[in-house]
């Protein structure tokens, strides 16, 4: 866990010391020999630990007998060492020894009272002394909780919160030393829980996993599953911190005799190949290459997907709260009489909720701090509390009380105020929403830090200029406009197109607007074009409709890149084909830091034919020419190391898989600058577009005059994807492909050096886009990617 800390520590640029024991008898550099194991584990993660392997030069690795000394150098320092108090607490009675008074001293105890761990040390320790509990894998996990002690001095406190806000990507929540904190400690619970009434109502794992994933906005690997991925010796490990400490609802839940058993056979999930599933030998990830546990015979049998007609039902509905409303029985439709899906998520949920509201004042200060918690440590949609909001509140609790069950006394406070629901919206705060408090009885501002905002929240504020069923252009403040997608996947069509184009042009909507920011809340930027429209056209022969949708494609774009007026584009999470080409046409970048951006087109079976191809090239010969001034090498060989970099990034549809390899790659542009904390993508780039505004920022004039890379450059790449088919690396139908975006990114079969517009390349590239169109082969392949999510390779 300290190396993956590290790890994201040096993803923000901060160098960072990893320091570990000994070996027994080590000597020389073996002395560092379990620092070294710990980073070389962080650089061979999956997923990765780092953005790119080259950032792991800023960690340097020692040990806690030769360099403790260095501890005098740092600003902070990290405990991560095992979760045992009387190893925590030697470790820190030497580094209290060499550390500088006043240097920031923090315990990733999972749960430790973080008191007792610095109890006796002195005055001076103990005022630098609090709990900052990462969850593992650091760098996606963006919950941190913070622990503060009764010593702990706050403005420190609020200088590591500010610090890995901006600078670590990380939620911040505040937590009350209380065992297993916040998320821990609802999430144990509800396992537990579900554990409980898995044996009750005779249910089987993957009945169970059924219910307890997508269907509730949870991920898709709900909860055995997710046991697995984190070992189920780490769930054991944390349930045993709750052991005998708590004397709420949860310490008569316990880890069942199955559970244990499997424990004392070493199945702790996908560290020992085999837990609640079982991947078969030779298999990949599908569902159909797993086997999976009986736990009432511990026998592995094939998986067989439940059937529950609530559920098959619920598929159907994409809105959350609709669809539990209808798995549970509330509002207009009714659950099938004796369905158990339903059964066991009313009593599931029911006992969270109860549970989560009985926890606020012990574990934290308000709701909000749990469904923060349980938002960002365990990947929900929505916190418990909204949940219990889309559901209603005031109808659950009357069902619990109709049924017998405890309702917590919090609930009652809630509807003794005369309120009926957790949250309520609100225009005016920056947050969008006031929750409940239980001191005031009343509704208070959601808190957020200045620059945590969202879309969502710009809506109720500021309104919405104009929409149609793809995009909407959203009023963002100081004359700044926010092109908003919110198609499914906000996958582009017609509609997010037309949108941009009238949104960016003069005399259209975005007339009163000095800039324009394109980014939304969704959890992808964009999964690129429609290809169930494109597909519906190919098979309909319809090749006059195909160009024109890709002629309006190609003029959205150059609009983007054109107008009068600065674009930002502020992508994250998928920003692929069409996404990754709009991105690629804006005046400036503001990317999350964890964004999966790709020109994919090649997977379908065709090229970027929105100008991706273009931008590229233009890049690429930028690129070299200015390596060529600097001496570096002669430009025809900076030219040639360009265009086969180029050529590979669109021929084998490489995706980076963070913000600074799409910068290595090319998608981003040095000047782009990066966001850590997704909730802060809207208000930088806001302050993007601004920026340029003020700078008296001026439209780029199209270039006429490029010189194309030519036949020259157009033979090597043909000659490479020759090689490649007879090596049989490639098939025949790929060979098309390959040579398609060669001759597009060569500017076709010229001289070298001859001068072409941009308008022409965009001409090389709709006509390629659209002969590939006509391979049948192609219309299989995007058969395949809608109907799995993944690309084919023939």
């Amino acid at each position: 866990m300290g190396a993956r800390i590290a790890a994201q520590l040096a993803n923000a640029g901060v160098p960072a010391y990893l320091f570990d024991v000994v070996p027994p008898g080590a000597y020389g550099p073996q002395r560092n020999q379990v620092a070294s194991r710990g980073l070389d584990s962080a650089l061979m993660a999956k997923p990765a630990a780092f953005f790119d392997p080259s950032l792991a030069s800023m960690i340097t690795i020692g040990n806690f007998e030769d360099d403790l000394k260095r501890l005098a150098e740092v600003d902070w320092i990290i405990e991560a060492v095992v979760e045992d108090l009387a190893i925590k607490r030697a470790l820190l009675e030497k580094v209290a020894a060499v550390r500088r008074p006043g240097t920031i001293t923090t315990t990733n105890t999972s749960g430790l009272p973080v008191a007792k761990i610095a109890e006796g040390f002195s005055d001076e320790f103990r005022r630098s002394w609090f709990g900052t509990h990462f969850f593992n894998p650091p760098r996606y996990m963006r919950l941190l909780e913070l622990i503060p002690t009764p010593q702990a001095d706050r403005p420190l406190i609020e200088a590591v919160a500010h610090f890995c806000d901006l600078y670590l990507g990380k939620g911040v929540v505040f937590a009350k030393d209380t065992p297993n904190f916040i998320a821990n400690r609802i999430g144990t619970f509800s396992v537990l829980n579900v554990m409980r009434l898995m044996q009750e109502m005779d249910l089987s794992i993957e009945e169970v996993d059924a219910v307890t994933g997508t269907a509730v906005g949870w991920p898709k690997t709900a909860t055995f599953r997710t046991i697995d991925l984190v070992g189920l010796d780490i769930l054991g490990h944390v349930v045993r911190n709750l052991t005998g400490l708590v004397g709420d609802e949860r310490s008569e839940l316990k880890l069942p005799d199955f559970f244990h058993r499997m424990l004392e056979r070493n199945w702790l999930g996908d560290k020992t190949q085999g837990g609640f599933y079982k991947k078969i030998r030779g298999g990949g990830d599908r569902q159909a290459d797993r086997l999976v546990l009986d736990w009432k015979t511990l026998e592995y049998h094939p998986q067989q997907r439940p059937k529950f007609p609530s559920l098959e039902m619920a598929r159907n509905i994409e809105e959350t709260g609709s669809r539990l409303r209808l798995l549970l029985g509330f509002g207009s439709g009714r659950q099938a009489k004796g369905d158990r899906a339903g059964e066991f998520l009313w009593l599931a949920l029911s006992d969270l909720w109860t549970y989560s509201a009985n926890r606020v004042g012990e574990v934290c200060d308000s709701i909000v701090d749990i469904d923060h918690a349980m938002r960002l440590g365990f990947n929900w949609e929505l916190g418990p509390f909204e949940l219990w909001d889309a559901v209603g509140v005031e109808a659950s609790l009357r069902r619990r009380e109709q049924e017998g069950r405890a309702v917590a006394n919090n609930a009652k406070k809630l509807l003794a105020s005369g309120k009926t629901c957790w949250y309520q919206d609100d225009s005016e705060t920056a947050s969008g929403r006031r929750y409940f408090d239980f001191y005031s009885t009343n509704y208070q501002p959601v808190p957020a830090p200045a620059g945590v905002w969202s879309v969502s929240a710009a809506k109720k504020s500021r309104g919405v200029v104009k929409s149609n069923s793809g995009a909407s252009l959203v009023d963002v403040g100081d004359g700044v406009g926010c092109i908003e997608f919110h198609s499914k996947m906000n996958a582009i069509g017609t509609d997010i197109v037309q949108l941009i184009a009238q949104v960016v042009k003069k005399g259209g909507p975005g007339d009163n607007f000095d800039a324009f920011v394109i980014t939304n809340d969704a959890q992808n930027f964009s999964v690129g074009a429609n290809l169930m429209l494109l597909l519906m056209s190919i098979q309909e022969q319809e090749w006059d409709e195909i160009d024109l949708a890709v002629r309006q494609f190609q003029a959205m774009t150059q609009a983007i890149k054109f107008s009068p007026k600065p674009v930002v584009a502020a992508p994250f999470g998928l920003t692929l084909g069409g996404g990754a080409e709009i991105s690629l046409h804006a005046a400036a970048r503001q990317p999350h830091a964890e964004v999966y951006m790709g020109l994919v087109e090649v997977g379908v079976g065709l090229i970027p034919g929105a100008g991706g191809s273009k931008e590229m090239l233009l890049r690429a010969l930028d690129g070299a020419y200015s390596l060529a001034q600097n001496g570096r090498n002669s430009e025809s060989v900076e030219l040639m190391e360009a265009m086969k970099k180029t050529f590979e990034t669109i021929a084998m549809a490489k995706v980076a898989t963070s913000a600074y390899q799409a910068r290595l790659v090319g998608f981003l542009s040095a000047s782009d600058h990066i966001t850590m904390n997704r909730e802060r993508v809207l208000s930088d780039a806001k302050a993007a577009a601004l920026q340029l505004v003020r700078a008296g920022y001026q439209p780029p004039q199209a270039r006429k005059h490029i010189p194309a890379p030519g036949e020259s450059i157009l033979a090597a790449l043909k000659m490479g994807i020759y090689l490649m088919r007879q090596g049989d690396y490639i098939t025949d139908y790929e060979v098309k492909i390959g040579n398609k975006v060669a001759e597009v990114v060569c500017g076709g079969n010229l001289s070298p050096g001859t001068p072409v517009s941009e308008q022409y390349i965009l001409d090389l590239e709709r006509e390629a886009f659209k002969s590939l169109c006509g391979e049948p082969k192609t219309r299989e392949r995007i058969q395949y990617t809608l109907k799995t999510g993944k690309t084919l390779r023939n």
